[in-house]
């Protein structure tokens, strides 16, 4: 039996090398992994100024085609946008989608958003919206120095899903910065668009992991266990 390669989508502000640890326990079990830096992600000069979302569902739809074989895709936080529209363009080259402390979203992020792009936030206003539990200083001070702003197309843009397929595509939510109870209750009673693809998958496995909203850097090797597991349990015969 042979496992599906792993593919790592960063979210917001980051490129691959924010998914090193966890790439290299699930290497290190012998998994075939790759991470990637989507389009308007390579480096703080980049030109971003034109990057939509359907440019980095086209990137992840690319490094899908490129395995050679379903894959497992693991996408972190905004990613869950991109991620679930690349589950409706080849969804039978997605054995099994994760979602880390992301969800399946449709629509636009923000489609009022005017800017060329969205810089990381202070580490005041970033403490105040986001789980930093497990976080060191010398991690957060990593990620202010290697953060790129994210461009304001992605934001803006809503990528149409019109593939029914993606719905009966395998999805593990692993609920690190809220409990899997309280994003459920948060879906429910308000319906926003980044949840929004909860209400019509057909097979979803719900994964808490008490932890930062970046898990790749406070509970790597827990992470790395849990992708692992999905790939093994989608393995097949080669």
């Amino acid at each position: 039996m042979t496992t599906p390669p792993i593919i790592l989508v960063p979210g917001f502000w980051l490129g691959a090398w924010a998914w090193d640890e966890v790439a290299a326990a699930l290497r290190a079990d012998g998994h075939d992994v790759s991470a990637l830096t989507l389009p308007g992600l390579e480096s703080a000069d980049a030109d971003r100024s034109s990057v939509t979302q359907s440019d980095h569902v086209d990137a992840i739809r690319e490094a899908i085609g490129s395995a050679g074989r379903p894959v497992v895709l693991a996408v972190h936080s905004g990613t869950g946008f991109t991620g679930y529209a690349a589950s409706d363009r080849v969804p039978e080259g997605i054995a099994a989608m994760v979602y880390v402390d992301s969800a399946p979203g449709k629509g636009a992020m923000d489609p009022e958003f005017e800017g060329v792009e969205l810089p990381l936030p202070s580490p005041e206003k970033l403490a105040e919206e986001e789980n930093l539990d497990g976080l060191s200083e010398e991690q957060l001070e990593t990620f202010r120095r290697r953060a790129v702003p994210e461009p304001g197309g992605v934001l803006r843009q809503a990528v149409e899903l019109t593939n029914d397929a993606r719905l009966d595509v395998p999805s593990t939510l692993i609920c690190t910065g809220f409990t899997s109870e309280q994003i459920k209750a948060y879906a429910k009673e308000h319906h926003p668009t980044w949840l929004a693809g909860l209400e019509e998958l057909h097979d979803i496995t719900w994964v808490d992991l008490p932890t930062s909203h970046w898990p790749m850097w406070s509970r790597p090797r827990e992470l790395a266990a849990i992708i692992g597991d999905i790939a093994t349990a989608h393995s097949s015969d080669a």
